[in-house]
């Protein structure tokens, strides 16, 4: 017999109505419309300047107006109605967005390093005044898309994915304003590239970490805040329940965590206090402990696993 139940266990998860990324389609579009005139601000400045770090920064913020239109994309995709055909919908659509703007930022920032290099070898005569204007026009507004996405970036990885985008590009504004104030003081030019290996090197690690909680995702490894052989503790720890097996937890998307298990318990429990009382403990035994939004159980007599595998295999 099985059973699903939706806890709320005083944390936060995703609307009623939608994905956790849903709550912040507003302030993605504010993001991506401040994104795309800083982008043809930095392209001007970074020509008039003659400075790859502006071109760098600039390219990076059309990879992130890219990467915003994505998960707004994604977002109206994964809060359409779920199917006969599509159980879940099309909440995954958030996670391969996710996972684009990973492909996305590795490609820049593997660009930017190689453009950085070939400068050492010929430099070139960049503009420092130029530089501090435009560079602190980028920094500004990337701050203002920062505190839009600050706190959905907690709850979705559709929403840190452009939540670091632009978070790099930030660092990215500060790495330009400081070589512009070398450039101007010393005449220094390589701190132009030095700046562009700075950004190349800030956007890639933090990009290679996303893509590993994307993959996660992706191949249904636990959700990283559910401990499995804590919630196999829990499970077995109940009056009448002999063992636990098929023990599966994994995510859907940001926020709908999901998990299932085959309960085995004992005949004369289930007898003398019923199986909805028993799901019920299941229910609540996870739901005081655990973060996940949906449990399934199967409970099951003793002995009943062997015959399941012989079915089943």
């Amino acid at each position: 017999m099985g059973a699903g139940h939706d806890h709320g266990h005083g944390h936060t998860h995703a609307p009623t109505t939608g994905t956790a990324a849903a709550a912040y389609r507003g302030r993605l579009r504010v993001a991506l419309g401040i994104t795309l005139g800083v982008m043809v601000v930095e392209i001007v400045g970074g020509l008039l300047a003659d400075s790859l770090a502006l071109i760098a920064d600039a390219a990076h913020m059309a990879t992130d107006a890219l990467g915003l239109g994505m998960a707004l994309l994604a977002i109206h995709f994964a809060n359409r109605p779920a199917s006969t055909n599509r159980t879940f919908g099309y909440a995954r659509a958030e996670i391969l967005a996710a996972l684009a703007n990973c492909l996305l930022l590795l490609g820049v920032g593997g660009y930017v390093l190689y453009e950085a290099v070939q400068r050492f070898v010929t430099p070139a005569g960049t503009e420092g005044g130029l530089m501090i204007w435009f560079g602190a026009i980028g920094l500004i507004a990337n701050m203002i898309s920062l505190t839009l996405l600050m706190r959905g970036q907690a709850e979705s990885l559709n929403v840190r994915g452009a939540f670091l985008e632009v978070a790099a590009d930030a660092l990215g504004s500060v790495a330009v304003l400081i070589s512009a104030v070398v450039i101007l003081t010393t005449g220094w030019e390589y701190a132009d590239p030095i700046a562009s290996l700075v950004i190349g090197l800030m956007i890639v690690p933090r990009t290679v970490k996303l893509l590993r909680e994307t993959l996660d995702v992706l191949l249904e490894a636990a959700p990283k805040d559910v401990d499995m052989a804590e919630v196999r503790a829990h499970i077995v720890a109940l009056d009448g329940v002999e063992d636990v097996h098929d023990l599966h937890a994994w995510t859907i998307t940001s926020g709908m965590p999901v998990l299932s298990a085959h309960v085995v318990v004992r005949s004369d429990v289930l007898n003398a206090i019923g199986h909805e009382k028993m799901l019920h403990e299941l229910q609540g035994c996870l739901g005081d402990h655990f973060d996940v939004e949906h449990c399934t159980f199967q409970l099951e007599p003793v002995g009943h696993a062997e015959h399941e595998a012989r079915l089943c295999h």
